[in-house]
């Protein structure tokens, strides 16, 4: 809010509307301070993703978030795990990799306590390990595959209602089923009558057009992985010229869908090359903080003052005893030069 100089009671006056206006705004808001130019809605985050049962029960885990919200987020991204064993199955459920329900309530009671908002995003991938993509999930029996996924993200929608979870994420990146319209508002009519926040979608970036059901949700998600580069290269501008048309794109696809749109997803890993595939964990296996930090730079400054733009989830934080943490390769910016690049846009 910029303040005008002025003098005698006039002065005393606006210092007095100005301090009874703070009072009277909700906390995070007063706190909240955003680049010049951002939109006041933007939601900044990380994903916290755990593939152990005691994962979000764990030290590391609180640790994570306190450093999280240190850095200058505002949301956490939650993400229990279940698996189906083929992709045409329709068989879903928990494995050993899932975390327990008094895990996931944990860490969401946790980032409450710490001023943190809670972005449930329940994720479904295939057996045993998770190593192929679920965009591949293709069932044999739709209607089973949707009575057995509506099972399992009905589960989590009562979990977030129970823990007053500020927003809920419907499907993940579902491309195989995501254009069956009928299938997907049985889905989100039987959420809402569990969970009353926002719901979201999220798709792939390749995925978003074919999505059948943007009018059913409360935002538009995108996992932001788009190639931005043909080559290893650390030019910030270079890398904003490519977010140019995609930016052009989205802000049109808003426009008509008459939804903002949130990047569920974003994220490069620390290694050489990582712009011309953001999406793969094992471009190279040379470490490049620099690389990372630039794209980094580029997506904040191509999107943050964008009126469709709802924020981003920068995947990932850390993944508790995973053994990804501290990885020199991997996607964690925690300690590395893309924190830094948050560190100014963000505190």
């Amino acid at each position: 809010m910029s303040r005008r100089p002025g003098r005698g009671r006039r002065a005393a006056s606006a210092t007095v509307v100005l301090i009874v206006v703070a009072l009277l705004l909700p906390s995070d808001r007063v706190r909240d301070e955003r680049p010049a130019g951002e939109h006041p809605r933007s939601q900044r985050g990380f994903a916290l993703p755990t593939y152990t049962p005691d994962g979000y029960h764990s030290p590391q885990a609180a640790d994570n978030l306190r450093q999280m919200a240190a850095v200058g987020a505002r949301w956490v991204q939650i993400n229990p795990t279940w698996y189906q064993d083929d992709p045409t199955g329709s068989r879903i459920g928990p494995s050993a990799r899932t975390p327990t329900d008094a895990g996931v309530q944990a860490v969401i009671t946790e980032a409450h306590r710490l001023g943190l908002k809670v972005f449930l995003k329940p994720l479904l991938d295939l057996a045993p390990d998770g190593s192929t993509y679920r965009g591949t999930i293709r069932p044999a029996d739709r209607a089973a595959w949707f009575a057995a996924y509506r099972a399992f993200i009905g589960h989590y929608a009562q979990l977030a209602a129970r823990q007053q979870v500020e927003q809920f994420g419907v499907g993940t990146e579902l491309a195989g089923v995501s254009g069956d319209r009928a299938g997907w508002l049985q889905v989100v009519a039987s959420v809402r009558q569990r969970y009353g926040g926002p719901i979201v979608y999220a798709a792939n970036h390749d995925e978003y057009r074919a999505v059948a059901f943007w009018d059913a949700v409360d935002l538009i998600g995108v996992d932001a992985y788009w190639p931005l580069s043909a080559r290893p290269t650390t030019d910030v501008r270079a890398l904003q010229q490519a977010w140019t048309p995609i930016v052009a794109e989205l802000a049109a696809f808003a426009g008509q869908h008459r939804r903002r749109i949130l990047f569920t997803e974003a994220g490069y890993p620390s290694q050489r090359g990582s712009t011309t595939a953001p999406w793969s964990w094992s471009t190279s296996t040379t470490p490049d903080q620099d690389e990372q930090a630039a794209a980094y730079r580029a997506l904040l400054t191509s999107v943050h003052d964008r009126s469709w733009w709802a924020g981003v989830f920068w995947w990932v934080w850390d993944v508790p005893l995973a053994g990804n943490g501290g990885d020199p390769l991997g996607y964690t910016p925690r300690g590395k030069a893309a924190e830094k690049v948050l560190r100014h846009w963000w505190t």
